[in-house]
Parts: C-alpha cells; structure tokens; sequence
C-alpha cells in the first residue's frame, strides 16, 4: 500500500510515541519572528535552558514593524521592545536574524521560501497560524503557540496526534480573472471554518499542478481558515525549478541529489487517504467575503445569503455577520463602497501578486474617496519590484508604496482600520477587530479584485474593470 506525503514526512521525523499518547516529532526548521518567540525566550531562561539547534532556527520582524518609518528606535516604544528583545535573544543564542535594512527581512512567510530555507519533506514550525503557507513546497508545516516555541527552542521537537489526511482535487482550467486567492476562498466556503479539523489538507489536481510556487503559497496559506491543521502540495518540476539556485539552497550534484529525494517526498499513485474532494474549476469565480470568517464569501455576482432561509444556529450566524457589516440580505455585494484598499500579507504579498496588478492599473486611477496601500512581503520583494518599476505603477494609480511588513493585516502596527470603515483586502482573515478597529470591516479577496476596489471606490468584478473576459 502506497504512502502520502504526510505519512512519509512523518514517519521520517518521528522520534517516538510519548506516555500521554502522543508523538513527539522532530522540527526540521523553526521560524521566529518578535511576536510569539519573547515570551518563550523568557520561559528559557527561567528554566536555564539553551536553544537545542540555533543552526535550525531562523527570525525575522513582520507583524510590528511599521511600513512607513522603520528607523530605530520604532516610534512605538512596545514594538521596539519587542524588537529589541528579539534581537537581543539572537544574539545570545547564536541564531540568524533578518533585521529591517538586511535585505532579507519581512514577513517570515515570504522570507523563508525565497531564500530557500523552506524544502520539501521537512516539517516546519513557527508561532504563526499562517505557517501552513510553506507546506506549498511539500513540506509539513505547522502553526504552534508560544509554549510549542518554546519546546522548540529547547528540544527541537513538539508533541502532536497524527492527523487525517483530505484530499481535495480540482480539475479543469480557471477562467479568466479567477485567482489562486479565488481557489482558496472557493474551499473554505465549501467545507467550512471548521471542515478541516484533524485533517492535513492535501491540494491536487490540475488547476494546482498549473499553479506557479507563489499561487501555491497562496492557496496552502488559508489552509488553516477552514480548519486544517496543515495543507501542502506534493512536490514536482515547478518545486525543483524555484528552489534551484536560491540562496539558501545547494548546487550542482548535491542539488541533483536532493532533487530526487525531495520528489520522492509525493505521495504514491496508489495512497489512501480519509476523505477525498472533488472541485471543478468551471465552479470558481472572483470570489469576496461578504461576512466576518473567510467560509462567509460568495462569488462577486451572487447576492448575500438571506438567514430565513438558514435553521438554528446558521441563522443567528448569518444575521450576526450582516449586522455587523451593515449589509442587507439577498443583496449584491458588487457596488458596496469600500474606503481602505490593501494589498499585502502573507496571502498575496508576493512580487507575482504586484506585477499582476501592475499591468491591469497602468494607466487607472485610485479613486478619490479610498486609501490605499501596497505593502511588499519582503525587503527582497521590494527591491524586485522597485527594479522592474512597480512601485512608480502604483504610485502613478493612487497607492502608497509602503516598507515589507504585514501591515494591515493583523494591524499589530500603526496601519489600522478607523471607526467603521470597510476594506477591500488581499489579507487572510476578515474576523471582526481583525484590521485594527473593534467596528472596522474587512472583505477578503485577490489583488487584482482590491484593485478593481480602489478604483472603482467600491467592491467591483475585475473581469468587467480591466476587461478579462
């Protein structure tokens, strides 16, 4: 009986079965970046412990790092704390850090898969939710608290229950207009926010083997919107050709080497897996949260869910969700008016991400009633983009090109949301408070349907603004 990847990643970093019943597994890599990782430093030091294998971890700062100024001292007196402290813990314990100015900082899940740090068949961990994104490269990749970072630091390794494995298949071609932002969007509305808990979602089929590396990122990011532990990709020609000369990676015969034991990594022909779902593409469209979870979306020309037609539960849901979004039911939500658009995050901070939407707003206007901003994933991210022009694009449009960072959107920093205004966001997470304000409002969808937003100064079908059909 064949494998799949997730057994076969983790049968290889299994240690052993521990009294409590579950397994303790070993950490191939270990990101850290200001927020999670203090306080688990702390936690070393009270206990006099060192960190286990420095050589495997790496840090960086995203989540408080402002866009605009980035001098030290950071104007925020916490936020250089927290920076401060991180550094300093690097410092002490000899591990590698992507401070701002490096050249290599940014958000950490942008920072690691385009150095080359992130490979197949590794298991990967950070005190991130959104760890998950790195599982794009067939990797296991895991989001762990500060407690598990802490027992990282020290043992290189955390306790966990095996997980179930879904498959989820989709077949066909996208249409025009339609993203790997869309695609992601599509599952979590399908299977729901809690669809994927216990399971390891594994992406397959033809619309994902089409995929380049960074939609893949993209789609294996919201893998934990809908509840999944972890999603990942098995790994293939276009892994092998994004890892080959990276930074971080090996060359010449060690890369052929690892060329072949990191496709063997995929799962076998013949795997089982505990649930298998089947998605034509033909059924994905620009797709727009309308709701406060990402499961709360519909596809830009439906009209918002009416909750007399929902039972229970689902019905307060649905009345919550509209209430607080102010939005009436069995409405469109093409034409609301949005006030903030933002392109970024670890979702769609990518230099793919800026150039799509580069070609499309040349030439177009932001219009005057909306801010927006474009924030680059990585200082690398920045640079690229600044070489081929994009940011003048931009700027040209109506956006602020601001300094890597996540900026927006967990708003940890000083780009927040006022009072109640409504988003238009390439971001992950649309919960309520989530962009920096208790009221603010926040819709999920791809860049290239936040920059139709922002220049229509309201939610808008990018197919019909750039003429993509």
């Amino acid at each position: 009986m064949g494998k799949n990847l997730f057994q076969k990643v983790w049968q290889n970093h299994l240690i052993g079965k521990l009294e409590n019943g579950q397994y303790q597994i070993f950490m191939a890599l270990h990101l850290i970046h200001e927020v999670t990782s203090p306080q688990a430093f702390g936690m070393l030091k009270d206990k006099q412990l060192s960190v286990a294998y420095p050589k495997r971890t790496f840090a960086t700062v995203d989540h408080i790092i402002p866009t605009d100024n980035q001098s030290r001292p950071l104007q925020d007196e916490m936020a250089e704390k927290m920076l401060q402290v991180l550094s300093d813990a690097c410092d002490e314990h000899a591990i590698e850090f992507f401070p701002p100015a490096s050249g290599s900082q940014g958000i950490v899940h942008v920072v690691s898969p385009e150095l080359g740090l992130t490979q197949p068949g590794m298991t990967i961990c950070c005190g991130d939710s959104h760890t998950s994104t790195h599982g794009a490269f067939g990797s296991i990749a895991l989001g762990i608290g500060t407690s598990q970072v802490r027992d990282v630091l020290a043992s290189q390794t955390i306790s966990m229950d095996p997980l179930k494995v879904r498959r989820i298949v989709i077949d066909g071609s996208l249409k025009p207009g339609v993203s790997a932002k869309d695609v992601t969007l599509h599952i979590i509305r399908i299977l729901g926010v809690n669809g994927g808990v216990g399971y390891a979602y594994e992406y397959a089929g033809s619309v994902i083997e089409a995929m380049s590396m960074e939609e893949r990122m993209t789609v294996c990011n919201m893998s934990i919107e809908g509840g999944a532990r972890c999603g990942y990709i098995n790994p293939d020609e276009t892994t092998i050709n994004y890892l080959r000369g990276r930074e971080r990676v090996a060359e010449g015969e060690e890369f052929e080497r690892l060329k072949e034991k990191w496709l063997s990594y995929a799962s076998d022909s013949d795997a089982e897996y505990d649930d298998v779902v089947l998605i034509k593409a033909s059924d994905i469209g620009p797709t727009v949260t309308w709701g406060i979870t990402p499961a709360q979306a519909i596809s830009i020309d439906e009209l918002t869910p009416d909750p007399a037609e929902a039972e229970g539960l689902d019905q307060e849901l649905l009345q919550d969700a509209l209430q607080y979004m102010q939005i009436e039911a069995k409405t469109p939500i093409k034409g609301l008016d949005i006030d903030v658009a933002f392109i970024g995050s670890c979702t769609n901070g990518r230099l793919s991400d800026f150039s799509e939407v580069a070609k499309l707003i040349e030439g177009k206007k932001v219009s005057s009633s909306v801010k927006a901003i474009a924030v680059p994933g990585s200082e690398r991210v920045d640079i690229a983009a600044r070489k081929l022009g994009l940011d003048k694009i931009f700027e040209e449009a109506g956006f602020e090109w601001r300094l890597p960072g996540c900026s927006m959107c967990l708003a940890m920093n000083p780009d927040k949301l006022v009072g109640d205004e409504i988003c238009a966001s390439s971001s992950n997470r649309n919960f309520i408070g989530r962009q920096g304000s208790s009221t603010g409002r926040t819709i999920l969808m791809s860049p290239i349907m936040v920059a139709a937003a922002a220049i229509e100064g309201k939610v808008a079908d990018a197919r019909i603004v750039f003429g993509l059909e």
